[in-house]
């Protein structure tokens, strides 16, 4: 994915200008001086972002419902392609398992989360997505693999819980303004995943949730660094005080 370049320019068509430029706002009567840094053109960036990281997770999630309905149309079974852990002859199941769904209620359970977390984890961290992602998406089959039941480990739950402890992960170590509002809305709406690593029901892959859960947060230390945080705003007025502390 692309990295985010700012250019510097003023609102409505004012001409571009210097970055360190300061210019003149009038506020409740006073003059203020204000530092501009190009917030137009950040937030076009921005949008641009978001609706690429929304269309990529929308994809892939059109992706599952297209293997479902090939799956119900043609009358297959596509579970046995699941991951069956310690088997030779099921290693395929490792990259195959997360497309796969055991009913159409799994799927659509499945579905909303990936729109969002793939949507925030694309949207907040491009650099670190195009490692985190496959590391994720491989790495939860690969424990799933070694040390679950030996029963067929099917389902996109490890990538979505990858994703979620990921992200809420990364924002709490961050806390850089994006971070943390990514970090809050995630926990918001998909907190109570957490329960969903220990096990409960013997039908769910509770490995394949906790395995996922692991990663994404080892991850989230790993690639703390590797997306710069957005531009703040900087005001004259700061930097007046600096001066006079000097």
């Amino acid at each position: 994915m692309a990295t985010l370049r700012i250019a510097t320019i003023g609102a409505g068509d004012s001409p571009t200008i210097s970055r360190h430029q300061l210019v003149e706002k009038r506020v409740a009567g006073p003059h203020v001086l204000v530092n501009v840094t190009g917030s137009s053109t950040v937030s076009f960036n921005d949008v641009q972002r978001f609706r690429k990281s929304l269309l990529l997770s929308a994809a892939f999630a059109g992706c599952l419902w297209i293997v479902k309905i090939v799956e119900t149309i043609f009358g297959f079974d596509f579970g046995h392609f699941g991951i069956y852990p310690r088997s030779m002859d099921n290693l395929v199941g490792i990259p195959l398992a997360p497309l796969i769904h055991g009913s159409w209620s799994h799927l659509a359970s499945n579905t909303a989360p990936i729109l969002v977390l793939g949507t925030a984890l694309l949207y907040g961290y491009p650099r670190a997505a195009k490692t985190t992602v496959p590391l994720i998406y491989l790495g939860s089959g690969l424990g799933v693999w070694v040390f679950a039941r030996e029963l067929f480990h099917i389902g996109a739950s490890g990538l979505t819980f990858g994703m979620m402890f990921f992200v809420f992960t990364i924002g709490a170590i961050r806390w850089d303004r994006r971070a943390i509002a990514l970090s809050m809305i995630v926990f918001f709406l998909y907190g109570s995943m957490i329960w969903g690593i220990f096990p409960r029901d013997p039908g769910i892959s509770f490995e394949y949730h906790f395995f996922g859960a692991l990663i994404g947060v080892a991850l989230a230390f790993a690639f703390k660094d590797t997306d710069p945080a957005p531009p703040e705003k900087r005001y004259s007025w700061e930097d007046e005080d600096l001066e006079e502390v000097g």
